[in-house]
């Protein structure tokens, strides 16, 4: 079965950074375009970052554009997001999702159960 296990989350400092994985099995992983998402307390769903099946094409949420920077290497059936600069308002439990199609659509099947990260002095 699709099985998405992100990590990486934790507690990091204002102007600090992060990396996070996810983990991916059950699936052909190089054939599928991957996001990243994420929820902060008392908020919705926030979409962040996605990525092509081959990875040639990315694409940022605003609130994150020239901060953060995702990628996949499909050997290892891992998608990772690298965090820079965090701010207060990154902090949030952040989520992988598994696309419908190779291309990213927002169509997504697969959830992963979340990693927390929190920005803090």
């Amino acid at each position: 079965q699709v099985q998405l296990v992100e990590s990486g989350g934790g507690l990091a400092q204002p102007g600090g950074s992060l990396r996070l994985s996810c983990a991916a099995s059950g699936f052909t992983f190089s054939s599928y375009a991957m996001s990243w998402a994420r929820q902060a307390p008392g908020k919705g769903l926030e979409w962040v970052s996605g990525i092509y099946s081959d990875g040639s094409n990315t694409y940022y949420a605003d609130s994150v554009k020239g901060r953060f920077t995702i990628s996949r290497d499909n050997a290892k059936n891992t998608l990772y997001l690298q965090m820079n600069s965090l701010k207060p308002e990154d902090t949030a439990l952040y989520y992988c999702a598994k696309d419908s199609g190779a291309r990213v659509r927002h169509e997504y099947d697969y959830w992963g159960q979340g990693t927390q990260v929190t920005v803090s002095s």
